[in-house]
C-alpha cells in the first residue's frame, strides 16, 4: 500500500511539473535542441554534422544506419562520446540514383521494399504497400545495429516522418521507444491534431516516454532566406523544450549529385556555424542549448 501511495505521489508530481522543471530549470526557461538529421547519408552530411557539432550550434544528430556512409560518422561518435547521437529511423529511399534498403533480413520486411530491394521512394508508398509490424522489425534492427557499435544512443526520430504521420506506424514508433527506453521526436500538439493523432502525446506520457514540448515541422515548408527564417523561428520560441531539425551538410559535388536541396543544406550549415544573427537571437531570449541526453537521463531515472 505504501509503495502504491509513493507511486501515485510521484505521478502527481510529474504531471504537475513542466518538462523544463523536471530537467532542473525554471518554469519560464526556453530550452532548444538543434538536431542534425541524415548523418551517415553521405560523406558531405557527415562532415557537415561534425562541423556543426564542433564549431557551431548543432547539439545532437541522428544517424541513418541504412546508408553506406554510416560507419564514418559512427567512428566519429565513438571517439567523441561528449557528442550526442540518436537513430534516424529510415523507411524510405527518396533519391533517384542513390538508394538504400533495410537492415533487417529482407524476407522479414518484404512489404517495405520495391522490386529492386530498396525502400519505397515516398511516405505514401510506404503506407500503401508496407506493413506496420514489419516497420517495427526494421526499426528494431536499425537500433540494434547502432547499439552493436557500442554507441550510447540518446534518442530516436523518423526520416521523412514516416514513423510519425500514420497512427499504425506511430504506434510502432512509440513501441520502439518503450522497448529501448529512449526519448523520441514528437510533433507539437497542433501538428498531431492536424494528422488526427491529438491523443498521442498523452499516450506516450502514459508509457513513461520523454519528448520535447514543441517541434519545428510545418514551418519548414515555407523557407525563405535560411538565416532570416531561423532567426524568426528563434525569436518566437516559447518557454519549454523545442526541437528544431536541420539537414546541414557541406556543399560538394557528391551532395549536388544526390539531392536538389544541396544548396539549402549547405546554407543551413553556414547559418548554424557562422551566423552572428542566430547567436544574437539565442542570447537575446536567453535560450539554453541542450541535447537529447538530459531527456534520456530523465526518462531512464523515471523508468529504470
Amino acid at each position: 500500500m505504501l509503495t502504491l501511495c509513493l507511486l501515485l505521489g510521484y505521478a502527481a508530481t510529474v504531471t504537475s511539473q513542466t518538462l523544463v522543471e523536471r530537467l532542473g530549470y525554471p518554469k519560464n526557461a526556453i530550452l532548444l535542441i538543434v538536431n542534425n538529421d541524415d548523418a551517415g547519408m553521405c560523406h558531405a552530411a557527415n562532415t557537415g554534422t561534425i562541423k556543426g557539432l564542433q564549431e557551431g550550434l548543432i547539439s545532437s544528430s541522428t544517424i541513418m544506419f541504412t546508408c553506406p556512409w554510416a560507419t564514418e560518422i559512427v567512428d566519429f561518435a565513438k571517439t567523441h562520446p561528449d557528442k550526442d547521437f540518436g537513430v534516424h529511423l529510415t523507411l524510405t529511399s527518396e533519391w533517384k540514383h542513390y538508394k538504400w534498403g533495410p537492415v533487417a533480413p529482407i524476407d522479414r520486411v518484404r512489404s517495405l521494399v520495391d522490386s529492386n530491394g530498396y525502400f519505397w521512394k515516398g511516405v505514401q508508398e510506404v503506407y500503401q504497400h508496407g506493413n506496420a509490424e514489419q516497420a517495427y522489425e526494421e526499426g528494431k534492427a536499425q537500433i540494434e545495429k547502432a547499439l552493436s557499435y557500442g554507441l550510447p544512443i540518446t534518442h530516436i526520430d523518423s526520416h521523412m516522418g514516416t514513423f510519425q504521420l500514420d497512427p499504425a506506424y506511430f504506434e510502432q514508433y512509440a513501441r520502439l521507444a518503450k522497448t529501448f527506453n529512449l526519448p523520441l521526436r514528437m510533433a507539437s500538439q497542433s501538428t498531431l491534431e492536424k494528422y488526427g493523432q491529438g491523443g498521442m502525446r498523452e499516450k506516450c506520457i502514459q508509457l513513461g516516454l520523454v519528448f520535447p514540448d514543441y517541434l519545428i515541422y510545418e514551418e519548414l515548408q515555407n523557407y525563405g532566406e535560411v538565416e532570416d527564417f531561423w532567426v524568426n523561428i528563434i525569436d518566437n520560441l516559447k518557454p519549454g523544450v523545442t526541437e528544431l531539425y536541420l539537414h546541414a551538410s557541406e556543399l560538394t559535388p557528391e551532395l549536388e549529385a544526390i539531392t536538389g536541396t544541396a544548396r539549402k543544406r549547405a546554407d543551413e550549415l553556414k547559418a548554424f556555424t557562422e551566423s552572428s544573427k542566430i547567436r544574437e537571437a539565442l542570447a537575446r531570449k536567453n535560450i539554453q542549448l541542450i541535447s537529447y541526453r538530459p531527456l534520456l537521463e530523465l526518462q531512464r531515472a523515471s523508468n529504470p
